[in-house]
């Protein structure tokens, strides 16, 4: 039985979870590693619910708060939630450089990684690829302190596109630390072994009982005690 994932919240219809760093939320064709999904469907059993399925994804290497449904119908209610943009998130990240204005706003287009991988595969066999489209997205961002190498940031997510913050972030020349595939890991002054990303605070309307609810999630430990040393 692996470690026990920690419980934030949990009703007869939503449970969230404390992801660690280090597991995916679901499975990955190329990969055949356990995945969150996999491992809290273990820990808690079956309800007359359903299994617990996921309502948004966070990569491997995020940690924090987490939203599993019981059952595919409650799935679907969540889901539409974050269609409406009635889900609102907070993140913390640590950032290379020294942020000079105290918060900000990040807007453009990012493509989907499928659509560009997509078309690269077409123009390498001689087809015509079409230029993805890409969708609009927007990132708040405050500045939280200024250490000597880094900055520590709130960051919000107004979109929900794939990778949006580490994107957005890396845009404007403040990558997160521990960026591999945005920026090159050369370029840091200092180093963490992962992306520095904490999905840290979740806030929705209950799309069942109507009730607001915020879930916190404590800074992982692996950032803590890396914010300690500076």
């Amino acid at each position: 039985m692996s470690v026990p994932i920690p419980v934030l919240y949990e009703d007869k219809s939503f449970m969230l979870f404390d992801k660690p760093s280090g597991l995916l939320v679901v499975p990955d064709p190329r990969k055949t590693a356990r995945t969150l999904e996999d491992i809290v469907n273990e820990q808690h059993p079956l309800t007359p619910e359903g299994r617990l399925h996921p309502c948004h994804r966070l990569d491997r290497e995020t940690s924090g708060v987490i939203i599993f449904a019981r059952g595919k119908a409650n799935q679907e209610k969540m889901i539409d939630e974050f269609r409406k943009g009635t889900v609102h998130k907070k993140y913390i990240a640590f950032v290379r450089g020294k942020m000079k204005n105290p918060a900000g706003e990040i807007k453009s287009v990012i493509r989907d990684f499928h659509e560009k991988k997509r078309s690269r595969e077409q123009k390498r066999f001689g087809g015509r690829s079409a230029t993805p489209q890409g969708k609009p997205a927007v990132t708040r961002y405050k500045v939280v302190c200024v250490k000597h190498l880094f900055t520590v940031v709130d960051v919000f997510p107004l979109t929900g596109r794939t990778n949006q913050i580490r994107i957005h972030l890396g845009e404007i020349g403040h990558p997160i630390l521990g960026e591999r595939l945005y920026a090159f890991g050369k370029d840091f002054p200092v180093k963490f072994k992962r992306v520095a990303l904490h999905a840290a605070e979740v806030g929705f309307i209950h799309p069942l009982t109507g009730k607001k609810i915020s879930v916190v999630a404590e800074l992982a430990k692996d950032m803590e005690n890396f914010l300690n040393r500076y």
